[in-house]
């Protein structure tokens, strides 16, 4: 019995020299959401930094850094969280599924994802009601509408509505989701 002795890697080239090649970029993958969080974060991470810098290098701390820090970071997690339920990959328990029959298993998981949108939908006119009665109400340090800040919330919120509606549809034309065979969802992600 004879054993073959695995081909060597060559990471020189014949000229001796080191060669790589990058993959192609794709950036068909992300949505538009994704770019306004990114730019959101940017912006967070712009103000951080001038509120570290006045504060420990000028030792004069910048007052309404720290509110609009907070304010930012409220809008970027909302916005982000659409783009999540747009790859349905939030936060899901998988292995009941596992042990039961494909029809209950199916059953439950249409119900999850109607129980999904009704709740984003829910949570969506909340925030309306609630920009209708604080939104003109001023920041604390900013002399700027609170419902600048709800608007994204709200904003965040009808997103995930219609994502959600999106997967849920999707999940229904496929015949099965993302909690009766996760590992869908994990060769996807690769």
């Amino acid at each position: 019995m004879e054993t073959t002795k695995p081909q060597e890697e060559h990471v020189l080239g014949e000229d001796g020299q080191f060669h790589v090649t990058d993959a192609p970029i794709d950036l068909s993958g992300h949505g538009w959401e994704d770019w306004l969080a990114l730019f959101l974060f940017w912006v967070l991470a712009i103000v951080v930094f001038i509120q570290f810098f006045t504060r420990y290098a000028l030792n004069d701390s910048a007052g309404w850094t720290e509110e609009i820090a907070r304010y930012l970071l409220i809008s970027t997690v909302f916005i982000g969280a659409s783009i999540s339920v747009r790859k349905n990959n939030h936060v899901q328990v998988d292995v009941f599924y596992r042990f039961m029959p494909h029809l209950m298993a199916r059953t439950l998981s249409t119900a999850i994802d109607a129980v999904r949108v009704l709740f984003f939908a829910y949570t969506a006119w909340l925030t309306w009601v609630l920009l209708g009665k604080i939104g003109s109400s001023r920041m604390a340090i900013i002399d700027l509408p609170i419902g600048i800040v709800y608007s994204f919330v709200l904003f965040g919120f009808v997103m995930m509505t219609y994502r959600a509606i999106i997967v849920a549809i999707q999940n229904w034309r496929q015949g099965f989701s993302v909690l009766e065979r996760p590992e869908i969802n994990i060769t996807e992600t690769l």
